[in-house]
């Protein structure tokens, strides 16, 4: 079992920045790829980004390229966001994920945060 719990979701004006955490515990060395994903009202959810354990390969939706920058600190198990450049479409819940493998694709993460609010006001 891996636990997730994100926090740092809010609301800003476009143009602006948002960093969102997620604090990870139990089984994190057997699911140690994380990877980041949101969902906006009536729409799926959505790849954003994810990391290897050791940070050294990431991975970005191309919505979120050039903007966003997924990074993780081991010694605290926790895996963060940053998000510049902020646009209304941005608008979503954010869920932290993990998994076994290193994948962009939903299916292939186990386990999931609660989720957290994220609004980009134009």
């Amino acid at each position: 079992q891996v636990q997730l719990v994100e926090s740092g979701g809010g609301l800003v004006q476009a143009g602006g920045s948002l960093r969102l955490s997620c604090a990870a515990s139990g089984r994190t060395l057997s699911y140690s790829y994380m990877g980041w994903f949101r969902q906006a009202p009536g729409k799926e959810r959505e790849f954003v980004a994810t990391i290897t354990r050791s940070g050294s390969s990431t991975v970005y939706g191309n919505s979120v390229k050039g903007r966003f920058t997924i990074s993780r600190d081991n010694a605290k198990n926790t895996v963060y966001l940053q998000m510049n450049s902020l646009k209304p479409e941005d608008t979503a819940v954010y869920y932290c994920s993990a998994s076994r493998i290193f994948s962009t694709t939903l299916d292939d993460y186990n386990y999931w945060g609660q989720g957290t609010q994220v609004t980009i006001s134009s």
